[in-house]
């Protein structure tokens, strides 16, 4: 039953990161803006995209050695 919770709540943990990493990167207002000669150019929230990825990464993690069947020997 614990197993079964752990891989749940990794799954749940990677999808939760995922979809902070996309709209951090992707949908959500720039962090800053940089104006030179070239022109204007917008930076993502560096900081919500590394933390989405890290919650991606260690939930994804946490469910697939949940998942694994330990050998008893």
């Amino acid at each position: 039953m614990l197993r079964i919770l752990a891989i749940v709540l990794g799954i749940v943990l990677a999808a939760i990161g995922g979809v902070i990493a996309y709209r951090a990167y992707f949908l959500e207002p720039a962090a800053a803006v940089i104006i030179s000669d070239r022109g204007v150019r917008e930076l993502p929230d560096t900081y919500r995209t590394i933390e989405g990825i890290a919650l991606l990464v260690i939930g994804a993690v946490m469910a697939f050695f949940a998942a694994r069947r330990k050998r008893y020997r």
